[in-house]
C-alpha cells in the first residue's frame, strides 16, 4: 500500500464482498450488498458517482432505507439521511487470545435462540442468515444461551468481531471478554487480524476493548439513507 492510498479497512464491506465473502455478493454495477437476510451491510465504491447512486437505488428500490456505514461524503439531492451515529473502528494491537472451554459453536439450529438474545441485549443487527458469515460462539447456563460473540465482515487478512452480547442475568462475570478472546483466537489461528466497530459514545465498551489489547484505528460513522420515491430519468 502506497502512502496516502486507502487502507483495506476504510471500506471493509467492499473489501469483504469482493474478497472472502464474494459468494454472498448481490451486485449492480459497482454497488454490492449482502442478501437482506444475511446482513444490512452494503458497499459503495470509494468515490461513488451518479451512476453508482442510481445503481444503489435500483438495487434497494424506491423508498428503501439503506445503510451507508463508513461513507463520509454527501448523499445526492432527494436522498434523506435517516440515521447518523458516530462510531469507532478498533484493531488488534496485542490481544492475549485463548480458546474458552465453556464456549460452544453456534449453528443454524441455534438461530431462534440467538435472535431472542439479540432482541433482549441489542448489540446490533443479527438476521436469520447472519450465522453464515463466520464462526459464532456462545455460552450456555442451564441449557439457555446467555452470551455470544462471532465474526461478521471478512476483508482479506482481517475478520470483524461482532454480536458481542450478554444476558442481563449474568453480566459482570466476564463472559463477553472470554468470548471476544475466544473468537479472536480462531481468527488469529487462520493468520488473520481481528477488528471491530462500536459507537463512539459507547465508552464502557471502548475501555474494555482497549484493556484487552485493541487500539483505536479510526473514527467512522454509521449512517442510513432513504432512497427517493421517484428517481430522475436516466440519461441515455
Amino acid at each position: 500500500m502506497t502512502a496516502g492510498s486507502p487502507h483495506i479497512l476504510d471500506n471493509p464491506a467492499l473489501a469483504s464482498l469482493t474478497g472472502p465473502h464474494a459468494h454472498f455478493a448481490e451486485k449492480r454495477g459497482r454497488v454490492l450488498r449482502y442478501p437482506v437476510d444475511v446482513s444490512p451491510w452494503l458497499a459503495l465504491p470509494d468515490a461513488p458517482d451518479a451512476g453508482d447512486w442510481a445503481d444503489l437505488a435500483a438495487l434497494a428500490g424506491p423508498g428503501a432505507e439503506v445503510p451507508l456505514t463508513a461513507y463520509a461524503g454527501q448523499v445526492p439531492e432527494g436522498w434523506e439521511i435517516t440515521f447518523h451515529v458516530e462510531g469507532v473502528q478498533l484493531v488488534d494491537d496485542g490481544l492475549t487470545t485463548a480458546p474458552d472451554p465453556e464456549a460452544v459453536r453456534l449453528g443454524p439450529a441455534d438461530v431462534p435462540e440467538i435472535l431472542d438474545l439479540i432482541e433482549r441485549t441489542r448489540p446490533g443487527p443479527f438476521l436469520p442468515r447472519t450465522i453464515e458469515m463466520g464462526t459464532y460462539l456462545g455460552i450456555r447456563r442451564s441449557g439457555a444461551l446467555v452470551a455470544m460473540a462471532g465474526e461478521r465482515l471478512h476483508p482479506p487478512g482481517w475478520t470483524e468481531i461482532s454480536a458481542v452480547c450478554t444476558d442481563s442475568a449474568v453480566r459482570g462475570q466476564g463472559l463477553a471478554t472470554r468470548l471476544i478472546l475466544a473468537v479472536a483466537h480462531g481468527i488469529r489461528e487462520r493468520g488473520e487480524t481481528p477488528f471491530l466497530h462500536t459507537g463512539a459514545k459507547n465508552t464502557g465498551a471502548i475501555r474494555l476493548y482497549e484493556s484487552l489489547g485493541f487500539r483505536l484505528r479510526r473514527t467512522t460513522a454509521f449512517l442510513a439513507a432513504r432512497v427517493p420515491e421517484r428517481l430522475p430519468e436516466a440519461v441515455s
